[in-house]
């Protein structure tokens, strides 16, 4: 049997290089999960060690070739790695390792790709990946470019060599700005519908996975589609929610997660649909509290807000997934206030999946739409809202 017939479809072997960075994902888990969401199947994981990048490959030619022989032992035809590569350093592990290799960014991409339903999120995935396209002239691609076509610019299933045109890819650049503005433009005369009807917006952001959808079901009664799998939903849904205790409705939208390295190309296409949370009065930082790496994953979603511009937009801290914590792990209120980047900012406990701590949430809810309310404008940073967790200034610096 040849070696091309022995590869498995849709095996990958991943690979990670540790250059002493701070949070390193030694177990490759994250990037495991990403693989997994695209319908790839994890066969082998590697590890390096490098003081800096190899110019050439990346990993060095000894480690290249380590990865060539276990992508050959597990028959694997598509190599994955944890950081983004350069163009010539892709092309030329390729030749080193004779099947296809792709960086974390083209993955997110690719997972983009699949889940956009929207036109609005077709689009700004489009978008990203022609970006993507105009620096990586990539001659090799997976099965699943094969298998889902694509954009117009590569050819079937027995093709090896695709040369793409510059030019052409610069002008689908440029056409499919000219749609996105439009359907940007769309978008900001609907918010200006909802500012005109004195609407207190709510936008809910967190790290991918963390049941923000979930928790948008549970607030709305929506069927906005929730799966514990990464990107389980990208494109922006919006609701009006009901509070009671507030007498009064206010608009809510679940927006895409985030995640470690997003990729610069994704946060530029994505700007229409992140703008809900740049405009929004509340930030529903929804949190996994079931999940060991949430310190961190907290950071991340810090970090993309303040790249768009939504870090001074007033938050409060929800920790999703109660239900899954075990009883030495549970806190001892449900209500309480952290440190967030020097600010102290109110947490809610709570569970999307059992109801528990919800009535909770919407107390709050309606208390802070009934204070923006009664100003007679919405929440500006630092503003100070008392509740029962105290006196709390609820916009980050």
């Amino acid at each position: 049997m040849s070696e091309l017939n022995s590869r498995k479809e849709g095996a990958v072997v991943l690979v990670g290089v540790d250059f002493g960075l701070p949070h390193f994902d030694g177990e490759l888990e994250e990037l495991g999960l990403l693989a997994q969401t695209a319908g790839l199947e994890p066969v082998a994981r590697l590890v390096a060690k490098r003081r800096a990048p190899d110019a050439a490959l990346f990993v060095g030619s000894g480690k290249a070739e380590e990865i060539r022989e276990l992508a050959q032992l597990h028959g694997a035809g598509e190599v994955i790695f944890d950081q983004a590569l350069s163009p010539a350093q892709q092309r030329n592990l390729e030749r080193q390792l004779g099947v296809a290799v792709y960086d974390r960014t083209f993955l997110i991409l690719e997972i983009f790709a699949q889940r956009a339903r929207s036109h609005e999120g077709k689009l700004q995935v489009e978008l990203a990946r022609l970006q993507y396209l105009s620096t990586h002239l990539v001659r090799r691609w997976s099965h699943l470019e094969r298998q889902r076509g694509g954009i117009g610019t590569r050819g079937g299933p027995g093709e090896t060599q695709i040369e793409l045109d510059r030019r052409m890819i610069g002008d689908a650049i440029r056409r499919t700005r000219e749609r996105l503005a439009k359907v940007q433009r769309q978008r900001g005369t609907q918010r200006r519908q909802r500012e005109r009807r004195d609407t207190f917006n709510i936008s809910l952001v967190g790290y991918t996975n963390a049941g923000k959808s979930s928790l948008f079901n549970a607030l709305v009664k929506a069927r906005a589609y929730a799966a514990d799998q990464l990107f389980a939903t990208l494109d922006t849904t919006t609701r009006h929610l009901y509070l009671g205790d507030a007498n009064r409705k206010v608009s809510i939208s679940d927006t895409v997660g985030f995640i470690r390295e997003l990729p610069h190309g994704l946060i530029d296409a994505f700007k229409a649909t992140l703008q809900e949370a740049v405009d929004a009065d509340l930030l529903l930082h929804v949190v996994d509290a079931s999940n060991p790496h949430h310190p961190e994953q907290m950071a991340e979603v810090q970090a993309v807000l303040k790249e768009i511009g939504a870090d001074t937009v007033p938050q409060l801290l929800v920790f999703n997934k109660l239900d899954a914590l075990e009883d030495a792990q549970r806190p001892v209120a449900l209500t309480d206030e952290i440190e967030v980047d020097g600010t102290q900012v109110a947490r809610i406990f709570l569970s999307a999946h059992s109801g528990e701590g919800l009535p909770l949430l919407r107390t709050e809810l309606a208390r802070r739409a009934l204070a923006a309310q009664q100003q007679g404008m919405t929440p500006e940073s630092g503003t100070e809202l008392h509740d029962d967790f105290g006196a709390l200034a609820q916009s980050p610096h």
